[in-house]
């Protein structure tokens, strides 16, 4: 055990602030003349800062990461070791569906399952922690970082950052195949206005509690040992600086102990947020606002004697920055083995290995949706000659831009995923030739989509239909009347056109990772049943972003899901309810539901209330169902959304199987944030819906007593 504060104390001024420095891997690759190479974003670094820095970003590699803490390891100042962090989203070589792709599967178990292999493979190639899970609660489909959260629910999204933690961090990071995990970001990133990254927010105190902070809260519960910082303004405080949000909040009401890192160059971005009028006030007020961790920039080490001479800030402020930060390396066993899990010979076993393959391909058959099938999914041998045409026909570029070391050539294509197991041509594109097999075939599958650029980080789109050539190329497709079967690849909700009415049938894939082509393969032969069920609505168009289905009511409210009445919330010239709603997802057979029922018509505190339905499969095939229970407040001190998910069940009937569903419902499911600040239920009126997602009406009501 090393003595910390001992070290600290032994610690110069300057050795101390670099311990808050998080320099790039680039940054050490040696140029021509064996000088560091400069950083990204001109930020000057040089060899004695880069040699006590704290932690480096972006390290790739088992031998590069020895190499690099040895080489540390005998220039720093103090022997202390430097810790390894990456951006581990959803595998490290073998890449998972993306996060909002795996919400989609409603099993956070899924989610722990490709966090855990993806630490493993991270770990024995040296990282140590990794920036995941993200816990931003996303309703507008224009932000491309949709891609990388859990969806609309916050309850949903509780569950799945819960479980990534669990899957990075295991009983314990300090285990060797085990990674940090780090939410972000502090907070309410998601809901940028206008859908654009980096944009600023306007979120109520009340709208924050409620549905925005719990997500974070829950991966801290379990266990999450770093927060990063928002790129936001929230109601007009960049999120940097923020000292409510990270000094009352985070470190205040819910006693965080742990390190806050910014996001990258956030701290220097102060100044073009308008809240700070030069580099050492940013750096002042993030240090008080209780960031630890500077990624990349360099706004501490330039700023923080200069501070201190003016006695802005004290030493000891400094000090518990570091102390933070050792403790940490502490809980990564940095201090016992600098090397931690690195292992070479280790990491050229684990990555790309088959059982992380086969936990690719089988997670990402439960993320796909199936948004419509007109009888021709699945496939079936016959004699129709089947063409596979778009840009996703035989693209193996299937991973959105989270995909940390993977590898497009690692991945299976559409086409290759059904090679020998059906007959078929294949034309990779949408050109002319393209379309000339199409009008010599009878069955189409279209593979098309978003390009990975067009999602994630950066890539906010003002417009979410297809891209134009890939629209042009469909609308032909289409026109010749010929079975079209689209599968669909994207990193958010999408406006799909004409293929909503034209299409047979309509698979969203999303980009679902290494074994993309043989999972979409696996489900539309019939070798997998579809059982993906949305975790974020999809719009009609474009204008209806940001929609959702836990909206408030209004006091005028539409009526009917086809079309919107005048002096009615709603559009002229659109409906007001989604494309395809929240929960929304078919499968190969057909459920029906009984009339819901309760136990009983009252409920008063510690007491329950059983919700009940009979579910029957009804079709020709095995399948799976996601029973869906959502409650809505009738009338409460503030206005209570439409309705909320409550609870969940996943269901597996063979045909003609019925089987009673049960939710129970306690009084503890009823509370929210009052007027008055309060968490508490009120008494009243409620209404309870069972069904297939956020629209259904099967409905029963009790009264709650206090």
């Amino acid at each position: 055990m090393v003595d910390l504060e001992a070290l600290i104390s032994k610690m110069s001024l300057e050795e101390k602030v670099l311990q808050l420095l998080q320099t790039t891997g680039e940054l050490y690759n040696p140029d021509e003349s064996g000088k560091l190479m400069g950083n990204m974003f001109g930020i000057e670094i040089d060899d004695y800062m880069a040699w006590n820095a704290g932690s480096v970003l972006g390290l790739e590699g088992a031998e590069a990461a020895i190499r690099l803490q040895n080489e540390h390891m005998e220039k720093s100042a103090h022997k202390i070791p430097l810790m390894f962090m990456h951006d581990v989203i959803h595998g490290y070589r073998t890449i998972f569906p993306a996060p909002l792709a795996l919400a989609c599967s409603w099993q956070p178990e899924l989610a722990e399952k490709a966090s855990l292999i993806a630490a493993k493979e991270a770990s024995a190639a040296g990282t140590h922690v990794t920036f995941a899970p993200m816990a931003d609660l996303s309703r507008d489909a224009r932000w491309g970082r949709v891609i990388e959260s859990f969806g609309e629910d916050v309850m949903l999204n509780s569950l799945f950052s819960e479980a990534s933690v669990r899957g990075f961090q295991g009983d314990d990071p300090k285990e060797k195949d085990q990674l940090a995990a780090c939410v972000k970001h502090f907070a309410g990133y998601g809901m940028a206005e206008g859908g654009r990254d980096y944009n600023t927010t306007e979120i109520s105190e009340n709208a924050l509690r409620e549905y925005h902070l719990p997500t974070y809260k829950a991966a801290l519960n379990a266990g999450s040992k770093m927060v990063m910082t928002a790129f936001n303004a929230l109601n007009g405080v960049p999120c940097t600086g923020n000292k409510w949000l990270f000094g009352d909040i985070l470190r205040g009401e819910w006693e965080f102990d742990g390190v806050v890192i910014s996001d990258c160059t956030a701290i220097g971005e102060l100044v073009l947020h308008g809240f700070a009028d030069d580099n050492d006030e940013a750096a002042l007020k993030a240090l008080k606002a209780g960031v630890d961790i500077e990624m990349v920039s360099t706004t501490y080490y330039r700023g923080v004697k200069s501070l201190i001479e003016q006695g802005l800030l004290s030493e000891d402020e400094i000090d518990t920055a570091v102390m933070r930060v050792l403790q940490f390396k502490e809980t990564l066993g940095l201090f016992d083995n600098p090397h931690k899990g690195a292992d070479p010979k280790l990491e050229e076993q684990l990555l790309l290995c088959r059982e992380h393959r086969d936990a690719a391909r089988n997670i990402a058959t439960e993320c796909m949706v199936l948004l419509k099938n007109e009888s021709v999914l699945p496939l079936r041998k016959s004699d129709k000659k089947i063409a596979i045409v778009g840009n996703y026909a035989d693209n193996k570029d299937i991973l959105d831009i989270w995909r940390c070391t993977g590898k497009p050539e690692d991945c299976i294509s559409v086409a290759e995923g059904l090679q020998g197991k059906l007959e078929f041509n294949a034309i990779n594109g949408c050109s002319d030739e393209a379309l000339e097999l199409v009008r010599a075939s009878d069955v189409i599958i279209l593979a098309i989509g978003e390009t990975p650029e067009m999602s994630a980080e950066a890539g906010s789109r003002a417009s979410i239909e297809l891209p134009e050539e890939e629209k042009r190329f469909t609308e032909s497709v289409l026109q010749l009347g010929k079975q079209v079967i689209a599968v669909v690849f994207a990193g958010r909700p999408m406006d799909l056109g004409m293929l909503n009415e034209k299409a047979n049938a309509i698979l969203y894939v999303w980009f679902p990772g290494t074994e993309g082509g043989n999972a979409i393969a696996d489900i539309l032969l019939g070798e997998k049943e579809p059982s993906g069920r949305l975790t974020i609505s999809f719009p009609v168009s474009t204008g209806q972003c940001p929609i959702y289905y836990n909206a408030l009511p209004t006091g005028r409210p539409t009526e009917s899901l086809e079309e919107s009445t005048r002096f009615r919330t709603g559009y002229v010239d659109a409906p007001t309810f989604p494309r395809y709603p929240f929960g929304y997802g078919l499968t190969y057979t057909d459920f029906t539901y009984s009339a819901a029922e309760l136990s009983k018509d009252t409920l008063c505190k510690g007491e329950s209330i059983t919700a009940s339905i009979t579910l029957a499969n009804t079709g020709k095939r095995p399948g799976t169902e996601v029973v869906q229970l959502y409650i809505r407040d009738m009338a409460g001190s503030v206005s209570r959304p439409i309705r909320e998910l409550k609870d969940f069940t996943r269901v597996k009937l063979n045909v003609g199987e019925k089987r009673a569903i049960s939710f129970e419902i306690t009084e503890e499911m009823l509370r929210f944030y009052t007027l008055s600040g309060e968490y508490k239920s009120e008494p009243g009126r409620f209404k309870v819906f069972i069904g297939e997602n956020a629209h259904c009406e099967n409905s029963a009501e009790f009264r709650l007593f206090i």
